[in-house]
């Protein structure tokens, strides 16, 4: 009985991994242009979600699938789906740990605002030493050039040291509060679709 249980449990967890990360993959593949080459996609909204509901190691696993499956039509050798991951687990990681200190509404929101200062600590650092000299050399584009990109939505952007502090900071944090929002808004109706009915009642209860 005990051993039976366990199989439907993993089953179900492994399931339940599948489908979130299908919509990451999704949503990763759809993004909106915000300024320069930043664009803002929702693909941290399922590993988020799976974070909070299954613990932070099932958000890892959602987010290092969703970024191999990205490997697989990358226009970045991989680059872009190695700072993506690194962004992901740098937001997720925090947010889930806390919620799984602290599982109220309270507990979610600090973690996410934590979270989320993670996520532009590691998107500045990733994009000033990973992903702008990436696009520097693999595409032969001067920094003048993406200070130029940069420049067209925002003209006092003239430095590579502003285009980190005014473009990618102020996009991270855009980034973070909009993953937050829907994150608060959809995971009571996503817990109760698609994880409480396996979960017993009393790990299956919080309040966010």
């Amino acid at each position: 009985m005990i051993a039976t249980k366990k199989k439907t449990l993993s089953v179900q967890y492994l399931t339940r991994i599948a489908v979130l990360t299908a919509l990451s993959s999704i949503l990763y593949m759809i993004s909106i242009p915000i300024v320069a080459f930043y664009s803002l996609d929702l693909s941290n909204l399922p590993v988020l979600l799976g974070a909070f509901s299954m613990g932070p190691v099932a958000g890892l696993i959602i987010l290092g699938l969703k970024s191999l499956i990205g490997c697989l039509t990358s226009s970045t050798m991989y680059v872009g789906e190695l700072a993506d991951f690194i962004m992901g687990a740098a937001f997720m990681l925090p947010a889930a740990l806390i919620y799984q200190r602290n599982k109220s509404r309270k507990g979610a929101l600090i973690g996410m605002i934590t979270g989320t200062v993670a996520l532009i600590l590691a998107g500045c650092l990733t994009n000033a030493y990973l992903l702008i000299p990436f696009y520097m050399k693999a595409f032969g584009m001067p920094m003048e050039a993406i200070i130029g990109m940069c420049a067209q939505a925002l003209p006092f952007v003239d430095t590579e040291l502003k285009v980190i502090l005014f473009v990618t900071a102020p996009f991270n944090l855009l980034k973070g509060v909009v993953v937050s929002a829907l994150t608060l808004v959809l995971y009571k109706r996503v817990e109760r679709l698609f994880f409480r009915s396996a979960q017993p009642k009393a790990q299956a209860h919080s309040t966010l």
